[in-house]
């Protein structure tokens, strides 16, 4: 496996060595968050590197993008209610300020999140959370990959 997948997540995907990727979608990549301190993190990845913006995207392939973002939405929404019963909803984004390539953020949210972030945009969590070790993806992570994977089958048997 390269060791600069997260340089070229697409590339990476495309070439089967991005070890993030849950499943492939019509238009995308699903994958687990390299972090996970709102545990179920999730992003798809369009499937095409050089695409920017959604509006890059001819309009089938556009819809087909936010459709699998609803799927993964709804994929990650399943899992965590299955997992944690203080699940709340999810939080789907499109934001595109950081990473130049176009992609879409399925934030769960939980009960137990402190009062002063629950009911806003994660992005306001403290920088020390990204960054801190205990919240890396890892192997401890498997079950909720699994159940994220099912539930993304399920719903592609069913579309």
């Amino acid at each position: 496996m390269s060791h600069d997948w997260r340089t070229d997540r697409i590339g990476a995907a495309l070439r089967g060595e991005n070890p993030t990727v849950l499943r492939r979608l019509g238009a995308g990549f699903a994958v687990i968050g390299d972090v996970q301190f709102l545990p179920g993190y999730s992003v798809l990845l369009v499937d095409e590197p050089g695409v920017h913006r959604l509006s890059d995207l001819p309009r089938a392939k556009r819809l087909a993008f936010l459709s699998d973002m609803d799927r993964l939405g709804e994929a990650v929404e399943r899992a965590c209610r299955q997992l944690d019963p203080s699940f709340l909803r999810v939080n789907l984004e499109i934001l595109g300020n950081t990473d130049p390539f176009l992609h879409a953020h399925v934030w769960p949210r939980f009960g137990w999140e402190s009062p002063e972030v629950v009911g806003k945009p994660v992005w306001l969590y403290p920088p020390e959370r990204w960054r801190d070790e205990r919240f890396r993806l890892g192997r401890r992570h498997d079950a909720l990959r699994e159940a994220i994977g099912s539930e993304l089958d399920r719903l592609g048997s069913s579309a």
